[in-house]
């Protein structure tokens, strides 16, 4: 019988979704040490990069605040077993109010008031990234888009922002790699209409953004209808002057009755048509289900593949309501108040409905992230957050000194200049060794990492 070699063996292996890497440590000593060798992670990022198919996707509140106390993670079917992060890591995210904004090969941008994080839940390990310097005095970020990108060898966050109430967005992009914050020349327009800045699409390059529906412009406007811009995000340092936004059209059938009350418009990454890498849209107006894909770019011209009542889906609750709903794989993945399903819109699977899981985001709209999960490191001055997991639910809060009430982040409120003064110094000068973790005055953090910050607070607070 022919052996396999080592290396065929690593290829093999550098497949497997992260959980899966993980399931085996303990069964050899080649299993045990992948996970930490610098090849084999890069190897198992990049070729999750070449499959560019979610495994899985998270469910949080579709709002407007910087924070969140409810998130959930479900594998797509076929991936229950293989696919995943560990439980009280997932926890921590939580308890923690983290928002995640986007996801790209196993990393999670989250955000807390105005703190950005780079985080991989299957690794366990985080990164505080600065603001550029004009946002870090604000309270709030109202106004501004941020969403991750990976590539082989970097990630970049992309962010838009508007602070004079103009129709022309800055666009700032930060390159791990170079470690700092760039504006690029060329202004993003947005056109009349409000732009869906929490819901972008990355796709050939450029980044699309999808308007609202409503009616507030007059009909003599080219705005009047609701529509897509697109902004090309090129990699590298070079920047085309002629770059430009681009605006398309959504299909025609989609624009008539789209200032109904009813009616939702979103814009998901499709796949590939015709050789190229595509969107597609999704219309829910009427409790009917409409989905097309863009098949010429230049022309804005459109397929419909799908049209559905929900009632006609095959769901066993009586007359559900949509919460959310987003494209995976070549699926449309929905929710209604307790569930979430899958419905098919290609090949064997069309108009096929499955069940995927029940769900408790009790909110009017839910939004779906997509997720992968990898071994991708999030960058030089990552910390690992396993000396902090063994946090406890029934956790309170407790007063440290003067009176003053701070909760730690498995609680269900406290500050967010907490998470990062105590929690994630953004510059640790203070080195605490993992080994002699002990759980501090019912915090679950290292003693010696707690009585170094409660030092600090004393000082801040005696000034």
């Amino acid at each position: 019988m022919a052996t396999m070699s080592n290396d065929e063996l690593l290829e093999i292996l550098s497949w497997l979704p992260a959980k899966a890497v993980h399931k085996h440590r303990s069964t050899s000593k080649l299993f045990s040490e992948l996970p930490e060798t610098p090849y084999f992670v890069a190897k198992q990022a990049e070729n999750s990069l070449k499959k560019n198919r979610p495994s899985c996707f998270f469910i949080q509140r579709d709002d407007i605040l910087n924070h969140n106390e409810h998130v959930e993670l479900h594998p797509l079917p076929g991936e229950e077993l293989s696919s995943g992060v560990p439980e009280n890591m997932l926890g921590f995210i939580a308890r923690s109010r983290l928002k995640i904004l986007s996801s790209s090969n196993g990393l999670l941008l989250c955000l807390h008031g105005i703190e950005l994080f780079i985080i991989n839940p299957a690794t366990c390990s985080l990164l505080d990234i600065p603001l550029p310097n004009h946002l870090q005095q604000r309270r709030n970020l109202p106004s501004v888009s941020m969403t991750l990108e990976c590539d082989s060898d970097d990630y970049r966050l992309i962010l838009f922002d508007n602070e004079e109430w103009s129709l022309h967005f800055d666009c700032h992009v930060y390159s791990h790699k170079q470690g700092a914050w760039s504006l690029r020349k060329n202004r993003f327009f947005a056109g009349s209409r409000n732009l869906k800045f929490d819901k972008p699409v990355i796709c050939n390059g450029a980044i699309h953004f999808i308007s609202d529906c409503y009616r507030y412009l007059t009909e003599d406007s080219t705005y009047f209808r609701p529509y897509i811009m697109s902004y090309e995000i090129k990699n590298g340092d070079d920047e085309d002057e002629s770059i430009e936004t681009k605006f398309l059209r959504v299909p025609k059938e989609a624009r008539r009755g789209s200032h109904d009350n009813s009616c939702h418009m979103n814009i998901f990454k499709w796949g590939e048509v015709a050789g190229y890498q595509t969107i597609c849209l999704v219309r829910l107006r009427k409790r009917v289900f409409t989905v097309w894909i863009l098949t010429n770019y230049e022309s804005s011209s459109w397929r419909r593949i799908m049209k559905v009542r929900v009632k006609g889906m095959g769901l066993v609750e009586h007359n559900p309501v949509i919460r959310g709903f987003t494209v995976l794989n070549g699926d449309l993945v929905f929710a209604t108040e307790k569930k979430v399903y899958t419905y098919g819109l290609t090949s064997e699977k069309y108009m096929v409905l499955s069940e995927i899981c029940d769900h408790g985001c009790e909110s009017r709209f839910v939004c779906f992230v997509p997720y992968s999960d990898t071994l991708r490191p999030c960058g030089i001055g990552a910390k690992s957050l396993r000396p902090y997991l063994q946090l406890r639910k029934h956790d309170q809060a407790e007063k440290i000194q003067y009176n003053l009430k701070i909760r730690y982040a498995p609680n269900s409120y406290r500050k967010s200049t907490f998470l990062s003064f105590f929690f994630f110094p953004a510059s640790l000068d203070f080195q605490f060794d993992p080994g002699k973790v002990k759980e501090a005055k019912g915090f679950g953090i290292p003693m010696d990492l707690y009585n170094h910050r409660l030092f600090q607070l004393n000082n801040l607070l005696l000034q």
